[in-house]
C-alpha cells in the first residue's frame, strides 16, 4: 500500500503540468494523460487551477522588451525552471531573477522580486528588499505589507474581503489587482482591475476609492493625494514585476533612487545640475551600468565606474 500523496507533491506535480502544457500546447495525448492525473485525488484540480493562475502571471515576462535611450527595442528571452522542494511550488526566472515560492511569510532581498501563489488562488508578485506576512481567517484575509512594495492580484470572494495593512493604511478589495508600496508617512496605492477602498486605521475620514487605471499616496491620516490617473502610468510603474524600470520623462534623481532599490552598485549624482534633466527608455533593473551608460551617451556626462558606486559626473566640455 503506497503513501497518499502529501499537498506539497500535489502543488509540485500542478506545477510540472503546466509547465509542459505550456511547452508542447494542449495536444490530445496530453490532455488526456492530464485528465486522468486529474481524476487521480480530488485534491489535484484546485493545485492546477492555482498553478495555472500564477504562469499567466510570469507568461507576459517574456515579450518585455529592453532599450536604451536611443535604441529600438530587442527582445529578451524567457527560461523559466520549475521545481518541488521543502513543501512549496517554486519557480525560478533565470533571466529576470523572479522566484515563485509557497508560504506564509515572505521576504526580498535587494534586486529580487517573488511570484507568491496564495492558497486562496490569489497571487502576490513582491519587490526588491520587501517584507510581506499573510494571515487568512474566515471573515477576511489580510496581508501585512511590513517593508518595501507588493502587487496582488486577488481572487473574489464576497464573504472574505482582502484586506493589505500598510502602516496605519489599509486597501481593502474583494477582486481586482492592485500594488501597495510603504513609505514612512504613508503608502502608494496603484490598481491596475477593479475597484479598491483606502483609509487609515483610526482616522476619522470615510475610506476613499480608486479605480482601474488610478493611483494615489494615503497617508496615516487618510489623506488621499491622487499621483497617477491614466492605466498606461500604472502599468509603467509597475514594470518591476518583470524586472524593468520604464521611465517616461521622470527626472535623474528619480531615476537613480528607482535604481539603488534594486542594487548593491549605487548610481551617485555627482553634479546637482543633471539631476532634473528626464529620461525616456526602459532598463533593467539589475543594469545600473548600462543605465549610466545610457545617460552618459545621452546627457554627455562623465561616467566613473567603482567598486560599489557609479558615478555621475559633469557634463563634458563641447
Amino acid at each position: 500500500m503506497t503513501d497518499r500523496e502529501t499537498a506539497e507533491d500535489i502543488e509540485a506535480e500542478a506545477a510540472r503540468w503546466v509547465w509542459r502544457l505550456d511547452r508542447d500546447g494542449r495536444i490530445p495525448e496530453l490532455e488526456i494523460q492530464l485528465e486522468a492525473w486529474l481524476a487521480g485525488d480530488a485534491r489535484r484540480r484546485g493545485a492546477f487551477l492555482k498553478a495555472e493562475s500564477v504562469w499567466t502571471l510570469l507568461d507576459r515576462a517574456g515579450g518585455i522588451a529592453s532599450r536604451s535611450l536611443a535604441r529600438p527595442a530587442r527582445p529578451i528571452s524567457r527560461r523559466v525552471l520549475l521545481a518541488g522542494a521543502g513543501g512549496a511550488i517554486a519557480a525560478a526566472m533565470v533571466g529576470s531573477g523572479v522566484l515563485i515560492l509557497r508560504e506564509d511569510r515572505f521576504s526580498t532581498g535587494v534586486g529580487e522580486v517573488r511570484r507568491v501563489p496564495l492558497e486562496d488562488g490569489s497571487a502576490v508578485a513582491i519587490n526588491t528588499a520587501s517584507a510581506v506576512e499573510v494571515a487568512f481567517r474566515r471573515t477576511q484575509r489580510t496581508v501585512r505589507l511590513r517593508d518595501g512594495e507588493a502587487w496582488f492580484q486577488v481572487a473574489k470572494d464576497v464573504q472574505r474581503p482582502f484586506v493589505v495593512e500598510a502602516g496605519a493604511v489599509r486597501v481593502r478589495a474583494v477582486g481586482t489587482a492592485f500594488s501597495v508600496r510603504r513609505r514612512a508617512n504613508g503608502a502608494d496605492v496603484l490598481v491596475t482591475e477593479g475597484v479598491v477602498e483606502v483609509w487609515a486605521e483610526g482616522a476619522t475620514r470615510a475610506p476613499s476609492r480608486l479605480k482601474a487605471g488610478q493611483g494615489a499616496f494615503v497617508d496615516a491620516s487618510a489623506v488621499v493625494r491622487p499621483a497617477v490617473a491614466a492605466p498606461e502610468a500604472v502599468d509603467r510603474k509597475l514594470e518591476w514585476r518583470y524586472g524593468k524600470i520604464d521611465l517616461a520623462g521622470e527626472t535623474l534623481g528619480e531615476a537613480v533612487a528607482d535604481f539603488n532599490r534594486y542594487n548593491e552598485r549605487k548610481l551617485v549624482i555627482a553634479d546637482p545640475g543633471i539631476a532634473d534633466e528626464r529620461l525616456y527608455g526602459a532598463f533593467n533593473t539589475g543594469g545600473p551600468d548600462a543605465f549610466a551608460a545610457a545617460v552618459g551617451a545621452s546627457l554627455g556626462v562623465e561616467v566613473e565606474v567603482r567598486s560599489s558606486e557609479i558615478i555621475l559626473g559633469r557634463r563634458r566640455a563641447s
